[in-house]
């Protein structure tokens, strides 16, 4: 992927914009709760890092007699300004209002978020690698029917040339220096959120991004070598005679 539209590789505020495909309440359905909490969780990383840093997004739906046309409101709350684009096409590039929409923006990088990967991410994703745009899957914001969909999906993008990241690099590539204020005490407080979250356990002790010493227990290979070093040096030492 050229370089030339991004700012040595990296994705900016300034060059880029984000694209969320389809977040339905029926396509969210085929998730397992854990994933849908998972999901929707990075999503919201996602949208607030748009939010944030003001960089141009753009909602689309399907619409049809088996999809509603109705985004989940985790996303439509972040942008309650913003009419989502309703189309017909599994494939949102073949849809000229949002194809307009994308060329409007006058961006030529974007992050594309959506379900299912292997449809309505995929699409669009590939014809816009072919028109010249830079594109980047945001992996942990998107699904897949399964896992294997979701990941064949995102192999093929990479392989015609896209690019895979996360939701919380994008937030971390937009703020970069922390040195700029206007927005790191929201980025660090999202950074804590994601951390915590992760952990999925409520008792999580504090770690360095908590301000707190990292605690670091052996793990089992380096139980087991101290093991075997007690055990050979008791072996090894010279008996006592009284």
């Amino acid at each position: 992927m050229s370089m030339s539209s991004t700012d040595k590789g990296l994705l900016t505020p300034e060059n880029c914009g984000v694209i969320f495909i389809d977040y339905q309440p029926e396509m969210l359905s085929v998730l397992s709760s854990q994933e849908r909490r998972d999901l929707l969780d990075n999503l919201l990383v996602l949208a607030q890092a748009a939010h944030l840093f003001g960089v141009p997004v753009i909602l689309t739906a399907v619409e049809s007699k088996d999809f509603s046309g109705k985004l989940t409101p985790q996303l439509l709350d972040q942008f309650p300004d913003q009419t989502p684009l309703k189309r017909s096409s599994m494939n949102a590039w073949d849809d000229p209002q949002f194809v307009a929409a994308v060329r409007q923006t006058g961006r030529r990088n974007f992050l594309i978020a959506g379900l299912w990967s292997e449809a309505c991410l995929a699409f669009p994703a590939l014809q816009m690698l072919e028109e010249g745009f830079g594109i980047y899957v945001v992996k942990d914001a998107s699904g897949g029917t399964s896992q294997a969909a979701h990941d064949t999906a995102l192999r093929r993008v990479e392989q015609a040339g896209g690019v895979s990241l996360t939701a919380l690099q994008v937030m971390l590539e937009f703020q970069r220096d922390w040195a700029k204020t206007e927005h790191s005490e929201e980025v660090m407080a999202i950074v804590k959120a994601c951390c915590r979250g992760h952990s999925r356990d409520p008792k999580r002790p504090a770690t360095m991004v908590d301000n707190a010493p990292v605690n670091r227990k052996p793990n089992a290979n380096q139980r087991a070598a101290k093991r075997k070093a007690h055990l050979c040096r008791s072996q090894c030492s010279p008996s006592r005679t009284s």
